[in-house]
């Protein structure tokens, strides 16, 4: 499905933005400027960008120890943000969350998390919760393919197929669990083919296409809010940078990151012809100023 011109317009700005602030972070991060942990969204733009897309301000997401993209794709204040990275009064969490755990209770941020699996219970409660109340919020839980694999991911999907509760869970499947190839420790690679075993839809996508991730999402989204209950959808994609700052990414196969880089999901948009050179640099001088 074709993404209508003024949200393409709004999805490469959101993209943009998402990449910048992570160049900026990782510079900081180098600099001494950022403390602790910084795990990075390069190369996952579109999943962030495609998912929030079909989300209203007073719906939820709950996010993971990589969320920046999430948070800004939500609607999150980059300043606030990356005052928050440096241990602000200033940031969203008056500076004492850093990183992995900003949120935005006013635009439905439930938080960043730096506990594997540990937003899905958060994000199935106000799922419940919704539904409780009798509002048509939907909520958008992100984990990657490591969290698919603990304990929270099945009792809590099991809870919300059960009772038709209005969410859907979004795995970035990036292949790495940290150092681990998640190919090595799952039988079926296909992660969403799990959605069989509590009778609700599973989707498997390319994560690099906004087109596909905004497609899949706006249907799972559509019925969620329709009463339908859950969905998951998994979204192949891959981090240009290691699990964190200090990463070497010796584990990976030489190539890897070159063949992906060949799939940069900005690039793949540029690709469809969606706006044309103009349009693409206005956006580009637009956020590079921000």
């Amino acid at each position: 499905m074709a993404i209508p011109k003024e949200r393409a317009l709004e999805a490469y700005k959101t993209m943009q933005k998402i990449r910048n602030f992570e160049k900026q972070a990782s510079r900081s991060f180098s600099e001494g400027v950022v403390q602790g942990f910084i795990h990075l969204y390069t190369g996952e733009e579109a999943v962030a960008t495609g998912v929030c897309m079909n989300l209203e301000k007073t719906d939820y997401i709950t996010s993971t120890h990589r969320g920046h993209g999430h948070i800004i794709a939500k609607g999150a204040d980059l300043n606030r943000m990356m005052a928050e990275l440096c241990g602000r009064e200033t940031g969203y969490c008056h500076g004492k969350g850093g990183s992995m755990h900003i949120m935005a209770m006013d635009l439905g941020i439930l938080g960043a998390n730096g506990i594997v699996g540990g937003g899905i219970p958060t994000a199935t409660g106000a799922a419940y919760s919704a539904k409780y109340r009798g509002t048509d919020q939907v909520t958008l839980c992100f984990f990657g393919d490591g969290a698919a694999n603990e304990g929270t991911f099945h009792e809590c999907i099991n809870m919300a197929a059960a009772w038709d509760l209005p969410i859907v869970y979004i795995i970035e499947n990036n292949l790495y669990g940290i150092t681990v190839d998640t190919r090595r420790v799952t039988k079926e690679h296909d992660l969403a083919k799990r959605a069989i075993g509590y009778g609700i839809p599973g989707y498997t996508i390319d994560g690099n296409d906004i087109e596909q991730v905004y497609e899949t999402v706006g249907k799972a989204v559509k019925d969620a809010r329709e009463g339908k209950g859950p969905a998951i959808v998994e979204c192949k994609t891959y981090r240009h940078h290691g699990h964190n700052g200090s990463d070497n990414c010796a584990y990976r196969p030489d190539g890897e990151l070159e063949e992906w880089k060949k799939k940069d999901p900005l690039k793949v948009f540029k690709d469809r012809g969606y706006l044309t050179d103009e349009e693409l640099k206005a956006i580009e001088k637009e956020v590079d100023a921000e």
